[in-house]
């Protein structure tokens, strides 16, 4: 029994200093892309129909190689995004410019899914959301 319990607790030790070894510290951080958003989220308002249903976000490369978007894809066929498809080095900028088709009146809640090579946030979901309200004339 003792014999048990002594090789239950050498295990136990050898698990714990094996786990500790394979923590990040705070002192060693993650190299690579990084992708620093101003804002993930635009809201319209009220907004007249047919009127101008374009926004931009943002973002900065805070990382320590070449950021690269490889998709952005909206959730409906009324919104549509367009982004730098270039490199964006680090410290650098970069935006995703998004259009809402304004000629749907009432409520809307949408979203745009950008995919990139960051190492510490790959996917990243921006919101866009208003109301469209006829003309007051």
């Amino acid at each position: 029994m003792k014999k048990l319990f002594l090789l239950s607790l050498i295990a136990i030790m050898a698990m714990g200093t094996i786990n500790a070894q394979n923590t990040p510290t705070a002192e060693a951080p993650i190299s690579g892309p990084k992708i620093t958003f101003a804002n993930l989220e635009h809201n319209y308002g009220q907004i007249v129909k047919a009127s101008d249903g374009n926004c931009e976000f943002e973002f900065t490369n805070t990382g320590t190689e070449p950021l690269i978007l490889s998709n952005v894809r909206a959730s409906c066929g009324c919104t549509t995004p367009s982004y730098t498809k270039e490199p964006i080095m680090p410290g650098k900028k970069g935006s995703i410019k998004v259009h809402y088709n304004t000629n749907n009146v009432g409520g809307f809640n949408k979203s745009v899914t950008v995919t990139s090579n960051a190492v510490d946030n790959p996917r990243v979901v921006l919101k866009i959301k208003g109301t469209v309200v006829e003309s007051a004339q």
